[in-house]
């Protein structure tokens, strides 16, 4: 089984992992009902996609 020759040092390792943070998901506001929505989805609140009702909602 393969071994590391030297140890990997603490601002390599840093380095690495300099990507793996926590993002928030992007928000967009609907043109209808100004509630937060994810970009390119069907909005929650209202039903709305790109100026249309696709879902119905009570």
């Amino acid at each position: 089984m393969p071994v590391p020759k030297r140890k990997t040092g603490r601002s390599v390792s840093r380095s690495r992992r300099a990507h793996d943070s926590l993002e928030m998901p992007a928000a967009s506001v609907c043109p209808q009902c100004h509630q937060p929505k994810l970009p390119h989805h069907v909005c929650a609140a209202c039903g709305y996609y790109k100026g249309k009702e696709v879902v119905e909602t009570d």
